[in-house]
């Protein structure tokens, strides 16, 4: 810690003059010219989408880009409160600090593995099963990312039905040199060491990128130890100017220690505490895709895509509430067996996106369409009797009491146009059609030493959704609007949780809404980059979990009893404002750039209608009917906002950033007393403080240097009923890192 101390004032402080480029200087008897003075600046993100971009229409559609260049953060943990924070109406949730899954939500939506967002790296999916089991176990490194768009509710005419919208990892690509090599090497608190290195070019026809980025750390808690890898090549053939073919290879492995939850009273005593040092968790991931890309002509161009994932989900633990003790019985003189659950992933897709663009007398107006087959298959086995050890064994004792082998197919054809009434104001209608089929069949229990089946289920959809989008430009600013109906299939997931404490309605039905949003975004000058809109979601047979007592009995305990809860509305505002204070007085040349950003979200989540549609058999799970209507949604904080400061000058940069996000309630209930298991109560507001700076010299090198959680705040964002652990799941505390790197 008192290196970082030593460094972050010299890093402010040092003199780069030295690191300028050098010009020379030439002169005659009358006239001299002097050489330039170049100012090195970050532009501050988020930027937005062009009107069509790689043959996706996004006019009238509230879109962010952010290219992580010009952001100061801590890209090596993937710290996604950081790297967020310029878009508002972002939770995050923050289960440890590996960054290994980034966990995020928008406008009120569960922030659970991404999964109420379609989550791609490079336009293709990398989630387990789309309509399955959307959870994005697998993120890129972000130190390997380029850029990272987010298209909000509007986008699920192009890119599929979810509410969130869509999330796209964008990565680096070399596309000037014959060769480039990268490397980036962080260490910081609590045993942190990373590296990631990469090399990339382009030959004639030929181009290619090939990365690993290697990181491991004890953890900021006990028991949360872990090691992450991810290796990634890319190659391309440019066949003409117009037409290419490139391929890609991207492959992750990771253990990871799990600390579990804590009960509340655990957790003010002391959240860095842990009481499980059995529990692992591992996900090897493999995602590859081939895509060629055409320029027919002037009018048409067009691309595909043929993707495909292999993955698995692998956890092994004592997986009981954390006020249940894992401790060796005295009878065996061993600890309790610990429960193992796996699954396995297959899915393969193609998308084919079009660009036709056309006249309407003077007027040029633009057709998107396409269409996507998708095949997912999901093997999922849980509830194994595993070892009494300690280290991360997936072997069993028999049999799996769940061994469940799920099939998703879906095929979706989808158009939009872009008709420019006017140069400046355009209206955007579309239609997107879905055709889903799950199929389930396997072993759902064993009783007795009978096999329990799974009732096979093939359940068919034809879903139709409709959007339209709204345009109107001034000359750096426009107006959008836009409404898009979104659809969310009950998922197998939501069938079959890995959640222990879960109690699952067996007549769950399928969600729909839509999106709605206006807005007003632009520059000003050169000095103001602002996005302001208000939005409403409606969500209907919205799945989620309600508290319950065992027996109807609070002294039995609890349990979270998952169905469809009604209708919930999402509304709310949403503002990003980035002011270049030097700028405005016309001193940036002697003091660089001062950028002060915020993003700022009022959200009010809440349940509108409520009913139970079945409950379960099992009289020791009776559930108690009560009228929600009115309370809030789960997960959902009432304002998230983030304000910050960045400050740039030739080759230095430094930013502080303050979150604040509003308190959450963990269940439908909207249960304020937490249980004395952990599992349900409200979780209070927090405020967290991160600074991030960077020095460049010598032309290729650069030095970073970070705190993160600076005041060293005590907060917690998530309560889980399974993994990664029943309980409360802290935040971290104060943690530093130091990274040195170099591009040539």
């Amino acid at each position: 810690m008192r290196l970082l101390y030593f460094i972050l004032p010299l890093l402010i402080f040092v003199n780069t003059s030295n690191a300028q480029d050098k010009f020379d200087i030439e002169e005659n008897d009358t006239v001299k010219k002097l050489a330039p003075v170049i100012i090195i600046t970050k532009q501050q993100s988020p930027d937005r989408m062009p009107e069509t971009k790689d043959n996706v229409l996004f006019s009238g559609k509230k879109n962010e880009v952010l290219k992580l260049s010009n952001i100061n953060g801590n890209l090596t943990n993937n710290n996604a409160r950081e790297i967020f924070s310029r878009i508002p109406g972002v939770t995050v949730w923050e289960n440890e600090g590996s960054g290994i899954q980034i966990n995020v939500g928008v406008r009120g939506l569960s922030p659970n593995r991404s999964w109420e967002l379609n989550t791609r790296q490079n336009g293709y999916d990398i989630s387990s099963d789309v309509f399955g089991y959307p959870e994005a176990y697998y993120n890129p490194p972000l130190e390997a990312v380029e850029t990272i768009e987010l298209i909000r509710g509007g986008s699920s005419l192009q890119f599929g039905p979810q509410f969130g919208g869509m999330l796209n990892y964008v990565l680096k690509r070399e596309t000037k040199k014959k060769f480039s090599f990268e490397t980036q090497n962080t260490i910081g608190s609590y045993g942190l060491m990373s590296s990631f290195n990469a090399i990339g070019g382009k030959f004639k026809k030929f181009s290619y990128y090939v990365y690993n980025h290697s990181r491991s750390a004890d953890g900021w808690r006990e028991n949360s130890d872990y090691t992450v890898r991810n290796s990634h090549v890319f190659v391309e053939y440019r066949f003409t100017e117009n037409t290419k073919l490139s391929a890609e290879y991207t492959n992750m492995d990771y253990k990871m220690q799990q600390a579990g939850g804590l009960t509340d009273e655990q957790f003010n005593n002391d959240s860095r505490q842990s009481f499980r040092e059995r529990n692992w968790f591992g996900t090897p991931w493999n995602v590859f895709s081939i895509n060629f890309d055409t320029k027919l002509n002037d009018k048409l161009s067009s691309n595909t895509k043929l993707f495909g994932l292999i993955g698995e989900r692998n956890s092994v633990g004592f997986t009981a509430t954390p006020n249940i003790e894992d401790a060796i019985n005295q009878a065996t003189n061993n600890f309790a067996n610990r429960r193992v659950d796996r699954d396995y992933y297959k899915n393969f897709g193609l998308e084919n996106r079009n660009i036709y663009k056309y006249k309407l007398g003077k007027i040029n107006n633009n057709l998107a369409f396409g269409v996507r087959l998708y095949k997912a298959n999901t093997q999922r086995m849980q509830d194994g009797k595993g070892t009494t050890g300690s280290d991360f064994d997936l072997s069993i004792e028999g049999r799996f009491v769940r061994d469940l082998d799920f099939t998703t197919e879906n095929v979706a054809v989808f158009a939009e146009n872009q008709f420019k009434v006017t140069d400046k104001f355009s209206v955007t209608p579309g239609v997107r059609y879905e055709y889903i089929q799950n199929t389930g069949e396997g072993r759902f229990g064993i009783s007795g030493g009978t096999d329990v089946a799974f009732p096979n289920k093939i359940i068919s959809r034809s879903q139709p959704l409709f959007g339209l989008g709204l345009e109107y430009k001034f000359r750096i600013t426009n107006i959008y609007a836009n409404i898009t109906q979104a659809f969310r299939p009950v998922l197998f997931s939501d069938l079959t949780p890995p959640a222990v404490t879960d109690v699952i309605d067996p007549n769950l039905k399928d969600a729909s809404g839509f999106n709605a949003d206006i807005g007003f975004r632009g520059t000003f000058k050169n000095y103001l980059n602002f996005d302001f809109s208000i939005f409403y979601l409606s969500y209907n047979n919205r799945i989620g979990g309600i508290r319950q007592f065992v027996n109807n009995d609070p002294t039995q305990g609890t349990f979270i009893y998952r169905t469809n809860l009604g209708e919930t509305v999402n509304k709310g505002i949403e503002g990003f404002a980035n002011l270049n204070i030097t700028r405005i007085f016309d001193i940036e040349k002697p003091y660089g750039n001062l950028d002060f950003f915020a993003s700022v979200s009022f959200i009010d989540s809440r349940y509108t209608d409520f009913r139970i549609f079945s409950t379960p058999s099992a009289p020791s799970f009776t559930i108690t009917e009560t009228n929600l209507s009115g309370n809030r949604v789960e997960n959902a904080p009432r304002y998230i906002h983030n304000f910050g400061l960045s400050w740039t000058n030739n080759n230095i940069s430094a930013t502080a950033q303050y979150r604040i996000s509003g308190r959450i309630f963990t269940d439908a209930n909207n249960t304020t007393t937490p249980s004395a298991n952990g599992v349900t109560g409200i979780l209070d507001n927090y405020r967290v403080f991160d600074l991030s700076t960077e020095y460049k010299f010598l032309k290729n090198y650069n030095i970073r240097a970070g705190i993160n959680n600076l005041f060293d705040e005590e907060y917690a964002t998530r309560r889980s009923s399974g993994y990664p652990g029943p309980g409360i799941l802290p935040g971290e505390g104060r943690t530093f890192y130091i990274s040195i790197g170099a591009k040539f």
